[in-house]
């Protein structure tokens, strides 16, 4: 399998197959095939498999891609701006959040693991349930933005915003806890809680989590109804002025 990631902030993912090899991708995210590839939908995992992607929100059938031929493409785009990062599973184990799956090639399985920490599931924006991921051949996950890579050594310790996590190795331990006070959340825009990831293992990180963007998003669409409201309210007037003589 050869793979390329073209783009710059609104990357996609090309992946040129030999024939027998497979891709179990997100339901959704395929951009393009061509060449000898048939598609299906797997319940992977089984009916319980099928339920535990309910549980975090997702679909309940991967879409399955199988190379007949030697030229086999197809094309992957993730579903908002962002990055897209190719990782080497060697039998181990990630835990990522829900979004962050685009598509996957060899012997690697997908679960769900229940948050360590009842604080983390209640703050920290993602819930009880993160998505485990382990086994052996290549993944792909996707960042908003950009990644931010840090490798944590033992007891080494980061604060994160809880929206910026992609994922982390199994080894990293997590809590969420409390930082600053009301006056910090209301007036300085931070929330009141942050993760802390103690390592040792790796994280990435995300530089726009989709929830801050889609805040944005909101908070600008709310604004142009109230403009246009207000503008379509002050041509009324002045249409009524004409039209009365006044």
């Amino acid at each position: 399998m050869k793979h390329s990631i073209i783009g710059d902030d609104m990357q996609a993912l090309i992946l040129d197959l030999d024939k027998g090899e497979q891709i179990f991708a997100e339901a959704g995210s395929m951009m393009y095939m061509k060449g000898s590839v048939e598609i299906d939908a797997e319940m992977k995992g089984g009916f319980l498999g099928g339920v535990k992607r309910l549980l975090q929100r997702e679909s309940l059938f991967l879409v399955r891609f199988d190379s007949t031929g030697d030229d086999a493409e197809v094309a992957f785009a993730p579903p908002y701006p962002g990055h897209i990062k190719h990782v080497e599973m060697n039998g181990n184990t990630l835990v990522c959040q829900k979004d962050a799956f685009i598509c996957s090639v060899g012997n690697i399985e997908s679960d769900i693991t229940f948050v360590k920490r009842l604080g983390f599931g209640f703050f920290g924006g993602e819930g009880f349930i993160l998505q485990k991921i382990t086994g052996k051949g290549d993944l792909f996950i996707h960042a908003g933005g950009n990644f931010v890579e840090k490798e944590l050594a033992e007891n080494e310790e980061i604060k994160v915003d809880t929206g910026c996590i992609v994922a982390m190795d199994e080894s990293v331990d997590y809590d969420i806890k409390s930082v600053g006070n009301i006056k910090t959340s209301i007036f300085a825009g931070e929330g009141l809680f942050v993760a802390h990831l103690k390592g040792p293992g790796k994280v990435w990180l995300q530089t726009l989590p989709f929830s801050r963007m889609a805040e944005k998003i909101a908070s600008a669409v709310g604004r142009s109804k109230g403009e246009s409201r207000g503008a379509a309210g002050v041509g009324g007037e002045i249409f009524k002025s004409i039209v009365s003589g006044h």
